[in-house]
């Protein structure tokens, strides 16, 4: 008798669990959809303004060679993605040259493209910001800028 008040008591719990966990699992889902949504956005924007195909920020590993080619650096970078630790500060370093790409600061590369990389990348797509290509040294930065 005892086992089988404890057996509908461990079902019914079981049941809202099972109900909360749906729940849980599906609210999540639709938050990291909405994340993926606004980063595929974000990138299909900036792809679009440094005049590269939009549709390439689906294509994995592709999107970070495009990216890549937004930044200035060559292709074979690529490789450095697969190397554990290295793959880190070579983001770090694209994110920087994206927002110089762009005429931002570099600052604005490490917080805004690398830390909260949707926020950055909807910023660059839909703000003001222009494409002006990647910049070998300052002289050329400057002479972007429209300084003598």
């Amino acid at each position: 008798m005892v086992s089988g008040i404890a057996s509908l008591i461990l079902q019914q719990d079981s049941a809202a669990g099972g109900i909360m966990a749906a729940l849980f699992g599906s609210t999540m889902l639709m938050v990291i959809l909405a994340m993926v949504a606004v980063v595929v956005i974000g990138g299909w924007k900036v792809f679009v303004k440094a005049g590269q195909p939009g549709w390439a920020i689906l294509v994995p590993i592709y999107n970070a060679y495009i990216l890549l080619q937004i930044a200035g650096r060559p292709g074979w970078w690529l490789l450095l993605y697969f190397i554990p630790v290295v793959n880190i500060a070579i983001a770090i370093i694209v994110a920087m040259d994206i927002a110089k790409a762009f005429g931002q600061s570099a600052v604005f590369g490490i917080v805004l493209l690398f830390f909260l990389s949707g926020i950055g990348y909807l910023i660059l797509g839909f703000g003001s910001a222009r494409y002006i290509g990647p910049q070998t040294n300052l002289q050329a930065r400057a002479a972007a800028a429209g300084q003598p």
